[in-house]
């Protein structure tokens, strides 16, 4: 059962393999598994926005926010939770970056896109990987939810398991 949440898709680059209802599935099946009980904001609301965009857009955001002069496949942008209790935040993936690293960890393009949406919606949620303990939370859970869609542990190596 996906919790209650809005997600606003905005396409600044042409995304044809990414639409809505794609993007939806994938987002509601994050939030699900990340905010199920006995998680403390269980059932809590969510807006999330989630805009995909080329090379410069991420740069220019990645070079902003993280002085990072460079495209990054995902940046997330985490507000917490408003008076009300609704979490907020915002999700911008790198249609480009995306694609070249799936083609060089020969992953399908889908398999990737659902893990990066998956890593912007745990941060979105506060979650991070700065930490080792972590960072090996956030992995375990991005695997479990990605299993639960029938995408591969994307931390595992498959040529050397």
């Amino acid at each position: 059962m996906y919790p209650d949440f809005s997600l606003s898709v905005q396409y600044a680059t042409e995304a044809p393999t990414l639409p809505r209802w794609r993007l939806r599935r994938w987002t509601g099946r994050a939030l699900a598994l990340a905010l199920a009980p006995p998680e403390p904001r269980a059932g809590s609301p969510v807006a999330l926005t989630l805009r995909i965009v080329g090379a410069e857009e991420s740069r220019t955001l990645n070079a902003t926010w993280r002085q990072r002069d460079y495209p990054t496949n995902v940046l997330t942008f985490e507000y917490g939770a408003d008076p009300s209790g609704l979490i907020l935040g915002d999700i911008v993936l790198c249609l480009p970056v995306l694609e070249r690293e799936a083609t060089e960890q020969g992953k399908p393009l889908l398999h990737h896109a659902a893990h990066l949406v998956t890593h912007g919606v745990l941060h979105a949620l506060g979650h991070d990987h700065i930490e080792a303990d972590e960072a090996a939370r956030m992995e375990a859970l991005e695997a479990r939810i990605l299993a639960a869609q029938g995408i591969p542990n994307p931390y595992i190596d498959d040529d050397h398991a």
